[in-house]
C-alpha cells in the first residue's frame, strides 16, 4: 500500500470515530434536551429565570474534571458553555408564554426588574401590591416580581405583610440599584419647574434636592405613573422624578441626572409563586422564616437561641405589627444555611416549640 493509500486509510478510520461518536452524541443531545425542557418547566412553576450563573459555573467545574487528556480541557470548557447556551436559547423559548406579574405602569421600576429577571416572559401591569400577589394565588400569572425592601428607605411593609398572611413563596431575590432623574416635557428648562411628582419613596431618597430647589412635591402611585402623567400633562412646571428608561418610554427630556441622595441606593425584589423551590445543597443560600412567639416570658430570646445553636448565621431580624391584633407583632427573619438539610428540620422543630406561628417563607440564593 502506498504513502497516499495509507494516509486516505487513516482519514477514513478517523471519520468513522467521528461517525460513531456523533451518532452517540446525537442521541445524548436529544436526551440533554428534552431534561433542558423539564428544567424550565419546573422554572415557569416555581417563577425563576432562566440563567443561573452559579449552577452552570459548577457544571463546567464538575464536567471539566472527568477530561483526561489536559490538552483538552480548555476545547471542553468552550464546549460545554456553547451546549448550555443552546440550553438556554430553548428555555427561552419554552418560556415565552411565561406570566410575569409586576405592580405598576411599564416603566416602574418593578417592570424593569421583571423584565431583568424574565426577558421572555409576558410581563403584566396590575394596579397594586395586592393585585399583583392575588393574580398569582389564583393562577392568572406564574410569578410576581415585588419590592420588599429599599436600601435608603426601608422595608415595603405592604408586601411584607402579604409574605406573613398569604401562601405564595420566595424563590428568588434580584437587587436592583435605583437611580432617580429630573424629567421634564420637551421644551422644558430647569427655571421652568415649580414642582415635581413621584412615588413618596421616591421623593424621600431625593428630599435634600428637592429642598434645596424649593419645589412642591406631588405623590403618585409610582415613579414611572409620575412620568406618564407629566408627559400627558404637558406642563412644563411639572417634573418627574423617575429612571432613564420612563425618559425614554414617555418621551420626556432628563433635566438633571442622578438627584438621589444615596448613591448605594437599592431596591430588593423578591420572586413570588405558587410552588417552594428547593435548591440543591451548596453554600451560599438563605431562608426566610417568618413567626410569632408564645406570649411568655423570654420566648423572642429563646427563639433567637435555637437559630443561633444550630450553627445558622441570622442575617436579618425584624418586627411588623400585627393588623388584626393590636400591640402584637410578628418577626421576620433571614439566616444563612440550606433549609431542607437535617440540622435545619431539627432546628425548625425546637423552634416551633417557643412560636406561636412558623413558616419557611422560601429560599434564595445570596
Amino acid at each position: 500500500m502506498g504513502n497516499e493509500e495509507e494516509t486516505m486509510d487513516k482519514l477514513e478510520q478517523a471519520r468513522n470515530i467521528i461517525r460513531e461518536a456523533d451518532k452517540e452524541m446525537a442521541a445524548l443531545f436529544e436526551k440533554r434536551m428534552h431534561a433542558a425542557r423539564m428544567v424550565a418547566e419546573y422554572k415557569i412553576e416555581h417563577g425563576l429565570p432562566v440563567y443561573d450563573a452559579a449552577q452552570e459555573a459548577r457544571v463546567i467545574e464538575r464536567n471539566t474534571a472527568l477530561i483526561e487528556d489536559e490538552t483538552l480541557k480548555d476545547f471542553y470548557v468552550e464546549y460545554i458553555q456553547n451546549t448550555m447556551a443552546v440550553s438556554r436559547s430553548m428555555q427561552h423559548r419554552i418560556m415565552e408564554g411565561m406570566r410575569v406579574a409586576y405592580s405598576g405602569v411599564e416603566g416602574a421600576f418593578a417592570h424593569i426588574a421583571a423584565r431583568n429577571l424574565f426577558p421572555d416572559g409576558k410581563h403584566i401591569s396590575l394596579p397594586s401590591f395586592e393585585a399583583a400577589y392575588e393574580a398569582v394565588v389564583k393562577g392568572e400569572c406564574d410569578c410576581a416580581v415585588l419590592p420588599i425592601e429599599n436600601s435608603y428607605t426601608g422595608e415595603v411593609g405592604q408586601v411584607v405583610d402579604m409574605m406573613f398572611s398569604g401562601s405564595l413563596y420566595v424563590n428568588g431575590i434580584y437587587d436592583l440599584p435605583i437611580t432617580q432623574h429630573l424629567l421634564g416635557c420637551p421644551g422644558a428648562t430647569m427655571t421652568d419647574i415649580t414642582q415635581v411628582v413621584s412615588h413618596p419613596q421616591a421623593l424621600a431618597q431625593c428630599h435634600a434636592y428637592i429642598q434645596k430647589k424649593g419645589y412642591r412635591e406631588i405623590t403618585a402611585e409610582n415613579t414611572a405613573l409620575a412620568a406618564k402623567r407629566v408627559a400627558e400633562a404637558g406642563d412644563i412646571h411639572t417634573a418627574a422624578i423617575a429612571s432613564l428608561e420612563t425618559a425614554q418610554l414617555y418621551g420626556l427630556q432628563v433635566l438633571d441626572h442622578d438627584i438621589h441622595e444615596s448613591k448605594t441606593n437599592t431596591t430588593r425584589f423578591a420572586i413570588f409563586a405558587r410552588s417552594e423551590n428547593k435548591p440543591a445543597v451548596t453554600a451560599g443560600h438563605t431562608f426566610i422564616l417568618m413567626f410569632t412567639v408564645k406570649h411568655q416570658a423570654g420566648e423572642l430570646a429563646k427563639a433567637i437561641s435555637v437559630i443561633g445553636r444550630y450553627g445558622f448565621n441570622m442575617k436579618v431580624l425584624r418586627s411588623r405589627p400585627m393588623k388584626t391584633l393590636p400591640w402584637q407583632y410578628y418577626f421576620y427573619a433571614e439566616a444563612e444555611g440550606d433549609e431542607d438539610g437535617a440540622a435545619a428540620k431539627f432546628m425548625l422543630n425546637e423552634l416551633s416549640e417557643h412560636c406561636a406561628m412558623l413558616k419557611v417563607v422560601g429560599c434564595y440564593k445570596a
